[in-house]
């Protein structure tokens, strides 16, 4: 009778009181159970509470609420401490990108290696996933490899340090696998972005703010090949020559490195540290710039001088 006093009460009551209600009882295990399943379906800010912590619902309701609950919900499900591998299959299954990744930062969930492996393989399409899947405690080597092919540098160094990753070893054959790939199709490796135009305009933007600000120099250059950020090296590489983006572009892939030299000489960036810069470059570019880098013609030459000799080159 109690259950369906307070059932009646919560159908009626207005919205701020529902969330109370929802907070006070989100940790009783004396709730009447159809009212916390009630409260469970209600808007995600009065639900919140109850799917988080409530010991009355389960796997059945969870189910319920992942079949026919918003995307927020399915959110909150995903984050629920010690959630079973039962619904951590049914998310993975669902393959919604902001629930996965979710379920990728809770590591009290019930994950088995066989659906951190679902996680991984879906960390290629899903960039998001990658950071919390670094530090997943159900990674193994296996696991750890595949996925630092898809990562950036920050989190390629934080697999190397927790797996016995070798680092050149790997990165080579990555390399060499996709080249392996794209020749086979008569293709050309692609570069970073080239296929993400809203990433490439936000990192336009970025540069042009740095630029605008006086904090671009060509230390940032080397920092974002480093990085393994391809295109914000290009945008950062024309915005401080004063290139045109494709002719960078064009330098970048092209089948020597001369144009590319010229342009980072033109820009201040030392002859010295350009051979690393390159090697950095190819590791992104698929092999490109081609080309004996014992063959371009080192002379000496000033910033202006440089940017002449670029733009010339670009010409022919």
């Amino acid at each position: 009778m109690l259950g369906e006093i307070f059932l009646v009460l919560a159908a009626r009551a207005e919205r701020d009181i529902r969330r109370t209600l929802s907070e006070c009882l989100a940790s009783a295990d004396w709730a009447p159970p159809a009212l916390i399943n009630t409260l469970a379906i209600d808007e995600i800010e009065i639900a919140r509470p109850v799917i988080a912590a409530s010991p009355l619902l389960k796997d059945q309701e969870l189910l319920k609420i992942l079949v026919e609950c918003t995307i927020e919900h399915q959110i909150e499900v995903a984050r629920r401490p010690r959630i079973s591998g039962r619904i951590a299959d049914a998310i993975i299954e669902g393959g919604e990108p902001a629930v996965l990744t979710a379920l990728a930062g809770n590591r009290t969930a019930e994950v088995s290696e066989a659906a951190v492996r679902r996680l991984v393989e879906a960390s290629q399409r899903i960039a998001a996933l990658r950071a919390p899947l670094v530090r997943h405690p159900a990674m193994n080597d296996q696991l750890a490899r595949q996925l630092y092919a898809w990562v950036g540098q920050a989190l390629r160094q934080a697999l190397q340090e927790r797996f016995q990753v070798d680092a050149p070893a790997l990165s080579d054959a990555i390399d060499e696998a996709v080249r392996a790939a794209y020749a086979r199709k008569g293709e050309t490796a692609p570069t970073h972005n080239q296929d993400d135009p809203a990433r490439d305009e936000m990192e336009r933007r970025l540069v042009a703010k740095m630029d605008a600000s006086g904090q671009l120099r060509p230390g940032y250059l080397i920092r974002a090949i480093r990085e393994g950020r391809l295109s914000l090296f290009e945008h950062a590489l024309a915005t401080l020559g004063g290139f045109p983006l494709a002719q960078v572009r064009e330098a970048v892939r092209a089948d020597t490195p001369e144009p590319l030299r010229l342009a980072c000489a033109a820009v201040g960036i030392d002859r010295a540290v350009f051979p690393a810069l390159l090697d950095e470059t190819r590791k992104l570019s698929g092999g490109f710039p081609a080309g004996d880098l014992r063959k371009a013609r080192f002379l000496e030459r000033s910033g202006e001088s440089a940017a002449r000799a670029f733009r010339a080159h670009r010409a022919a």
